[in-house]
């Protein structure tokens, strides 16, 4: 492995059972939240160990990355005599190229290399080879860009660390492998018949997931589990317990790497929320706690579930901001039919995507799940969000979920009753006895509650918060009139 890794354990390893604060807490603290509070010696030793790296390894192309407002990665390569000058001053580009972060008249902006994210591409191991970067983006004045996602996550994080805490995050993510990438609409076709937990000698799957864990692990990514999960073709990665950065970084470093993956193996990787009408959707559940130095706020031990007063109030956060949150937790039209497509065919056995806004202990159809607790391993209490998509933009929606929980505690918000039930198997009018509310049934839904979302407009800044609206009010707008195959598959040959 080359270059830091801000990778902690699994929150269950040891008697101690949390995510190593010695390493993780001074990074999420000293780098990942308060960059410009750095000591400058600190700085020197990391760019210079990169520097050296780029000698020895004979690097000779450096790709530095960041992601627009959506979420998709863009990258710039620069050769690596640049790349001292590019750590003071950073690269120059014309912002407004990227969606969301500037218009024409104010488009310089600046991607200046975090040298702590810098790591080799395993794909390009062949000399020359080739590094990548995390990037700021920053204003011509030095000041950070506020269209940029990764400093919305940072601002959120800063005002946690104000607050005394330090936020977790553990994703498990699921996606697609296709036998081809279909360019004019048509079915797209998986690329294996196999089904949950599968394990069948020469299956696509099983062979791509053992180089794909390999090339991320040669990055430092680490990976607890990796299964077939249960739609054909469909895969479940899990990565390991991090701070809140350090895994939005991994996530785009992760759907790069599945993508190049698939590539060499000769099939096609989605993240599309679902590309199948009969088959569950992808979502990316992703596991969340919050530390008070080295001891885990959401534990207090003898509570019910041992579940603590600011882990209660948290999730309480997380339920009713979780409408005016899914415009970004769940940003496609396709999203939709993921939460909804399955819900009824679904019912009493146990569905795929949550549709209600409710929580439970160890329910599986609840959007918020609190794991059965682990006895002795008081680092592993936490709560599982289970409504994000694995192709939602990971920078906006961690800072989202964070600022939802957060606002719980700061006004000590008061848990509802847990859902006991399977969700789905209940009758409308026993939901709503339940006080159990939807979630927005559309992106249309979800923008109208968005747009009146103070906490998302505080959160995201108005720069991001107005430009995601107006992309997806017109993506939105483009679905709605457009007529469908099934519009003409039921209708033409009778009206």
């Amino acid at each position: 492995m080359v270059g830091n890794t801000r990778e902690t354990r699994m929150w269950w390893d040891g008697p101690t059972a949390r995510p190593q604060p010695e390493e993780a807490i001074r990074r999420g603290k000293e780098k990942a939240v308060r960059p410009a509070m750095m000591g400058k010696r600190k700085m020197d030793k990391q760019q210079e160990f990169v520097l050296r790296t780029l000698e020895e390894r004979d690097i000779r192309f450096v790709r530095l990355w960041f992601t627009d407002v959506l979420g998709f990665l863009k990258s710039v390569a620069v050769a690596p005599a640049e790349l001292e000058q590019a750590f003071d001053e950073g690269i120059g580009f014309d912002g407004s190229a990227i969606e969301g972060f500037a218009r024409v008249y104010e488009s310089d902006m600046i991607a200046k290399p975090d040298p702590s994210t810098f790591q080799i591409l395993p794909w390009r191991a062949e000399a020359p080879g080739t590094a990548r970067m995390f990037c700021d983006i920053l204003m011509p004045d030095g000041s950070p860009s506020f269209a940029d996602p990764r400093y919305v996550l940072k601002r959120a994080l800063a005002r946690t660390s104000d607050m005394g805490f330090t936020f977790y995050t553990h994703p498990e993510i699921e996606f697609f492998l296709l036998k081809d990438k279909p360019l004019d609409g048509s079915r797209p076709t998986p690329a294996d018949n196999s089904g949950y937990f599968d394990h069948t000698p020469q299956n696509v799957g099983q062979d791509f997931r053992r180089q794909a864990i390999t090339m991320l692990e040669s990055m430092g990514i680490s990976v607890e589990f990796s299964h077939h999960e249960g739609a054909p073709g469909q895969q479940e990665i899990d990565l390991r317990y991090a701070d809140a950065l350090s895994t939005a970084d991994n996530i785009m470093t992760f759907r790069l790497v599945m993508k190049q993956v698939a590539l060499e193996q000769g099939v096609q990787a989605t993240f599309m929320p679902k590309p199948f009408s009969e088959y569950p959707g992808s979502g990316m559940h992703t596991h969340l706690s919050l530390f008070e130095g080295d001891r885990n706020a959401f534990y207090e031990s003898g509570a019910e579930y041992q579940l603590s007063k600011i882990g209660r109030s948290f999730i309480a956060g997380l339920l009713k901001h979780a409408a005016e949150v899914s415009a970004v937790t769940n940003q496609w039209v396709n999203s939709y039919k993921r939460i909804w497509g399955g819900s009824e065919r679904t019912a009493g056995a146990g569905g795929e995507a949550p549709s209600y806004i409710c929580w439970g202990h160890n329910n599986r159809s609840a959007l918020v799940r609190v794991p059965m607790y682990k006895p002795g391993k008081t680092g592993s209490a936490r709560v599982e969000v289970r409504s994000i998509d694995s192709g939602a933009n990971p920078y906006l929606t961690y800072a989202l979920l964070l600022a939802a929980g957060l606002k719980g505690v700061e006004e000590s918000y008061e848990l509802p009753p847990g859902a006991e039930d399977d969700v789905w198997a209940l009758s409308d009018a026993e939901r709503r006895a339940l006080g159990i509310e939807p979630l927005p049934q559309n992106l249309g839904e979800s923008l109208a509650l968005m747009q009146r979302s103070d906490l998302v407009a505080e959160t995201l800044g108005e720069h991001v918060f107005d430009f995601f609206l107006r992309n997806k009010k017109q993506e939105w707008e483009e679905y709605r009139s457009e007529v469908t195959a099934f519009e003409l598959r039921k209708n033409l040959p009778v009206l």
